[in-house]
């Protein structure tokens, strides 16, 4: 329900704001969904009553202090404000590779010192090698996945057939696909998973990972065609970009509504936060990744399309073969997590 529930605002902000674009400009664009995440904000506050009760309390000593939160926030608003007036200058490229490279190295930090400075007992540390290893199919996943707003949106824009009866469809319209094939098979999955988990054939979160991976690479395999077609010098039909985004996201629901659950139960419960900010950050670096990834594409030269795609399409398929492979070993070492 969670899920589909935020996919259903992502189908309709995906959706309007192009066609809102259109006609009004980016900045009106932009500002619909801003008032409506206001007006999400207010609804919360409003109804928060009802939530009374709901959930564990949070013990007084564990609870969260909003002295980083106001320094981190009071840094950020002063790197704007300096950027704005000119003082300093930011190189939007080299930030995201900084960027890249920051992530990389918090994670392995983190995992380096669950394995050996968290006093985790065998078991315990034999689970965090599988939580490694998520974790990298995750990074490997999401740095293809994002795609759909960066490379493929200026395919879309650029290579893409968008006159329907005499209307050109915005190219980011396109982009509500995906969100739309999530709440159609959010429950199919759900009850293919239950299932077989009343069978006890529920595939091990390893293999499901292996799966999502080679949907992504089977994705990237249509855009490899796809882009064949443009370099033939011809656009191509939508169709192309909806099938690539079906399978991308019957890869998404093989991993992403399982994957934070997964992370959270192979730590002990005083490391749950942490792993779930893990989870989370596995797709702040993937995103990253699918920035830099998108930024070879040159527009002038459409010949660097195929390889993009193609590579990617490698990089999920071997990914996900190696995930399938380490399945029994990560099933054995999860040790009776499911």
């Amino acid at each position: 329900i969670f899920y589909m529930g935020i996919n259903t605002g992502a189908f309709l902000g995906s959706l309007l704001v192009p066609l809102i674009a259109a006609s009004r400009g980016w900045r009106v664009g932009f500002a619909v969904p801003a008032v409506c995440m206001a007006l999400g904000l207010v609804q919360f506050l409003w109804t928060r009553r009802l939530l009374a009760g709901a959930g564990r309390d949070v013990a007084p000593e564990n609870r969260a202090s909003w002295t980083p939160v106001v320094i981190l926030l009071a840094l950020v608003a002063v790197v704007v404000l300096l950027a704005v007036s000119g003082a300093i200058r930011i190189d939007a490229a080299l930030l995201g590779v900084l960027a890249s490279w920051a992530f990389a190295l918090l994670a392995v930090a983190y995992f380096v010192y669950l394995l050996w400075f968290a006093g985790l007992s065998g078991p315990e540390r034999r689970r965090v090698l599988v939580m490694v290893a998520l974790f990298a199919a995750s990074v490997t996943f999401w740095a293809g996945y994002y795609q759909q707003g960066a490379s493929f949106n200026l395919f879309a824009e650029r290579y893409t057939e968008r006159h329907v009866f005499g209307w050109v469809m915005p190219a980011g319209v396109l982009q509500a696909v995906n969100p739309f094939f999530v709440i159609a098979l959010a429950g199919v999955f759900a009850a293919l998973w239950l299932a077989l988990g009343r069978r006890e054939r529920d595939p091990p979160a390893a293999a499901k990972f292996g799966v999502a991976l080679l949907l992504l690479g089977l994705g990237f395999l249509v855009m490899y065609f796809a882009a064949q077609h443009v370099l033939a010098g011809s656009l191509v039909l939508p169709t192309w970009l909806v099938a690539t985004y079906f399978l991308h996201t019957c890869g998404e629901l093989c991993i992403s509504p399982v994957g934070l659950s997964n992370m959270s139960k192979l730590v002990p419960p005083r490391f749950v936060g942490q792993a779930m900010g893990m989870w989370f950050l596995s797709l702040a670096l993937g995103g990253n990744l699918a920035g830099q990834l998108s930024g070879q594409v040159d527009t002038t030269h459409l010949e660097s399309l195929p390889g993009l795609f193609l590579s990617i399409f490698w990089y999920g398929a071997v990914g996900g073969a190696v995930m399938l492979c380490l399945t029994p070993f990560a099933k054995r070492l999860m040790a009776g997590v499911r």
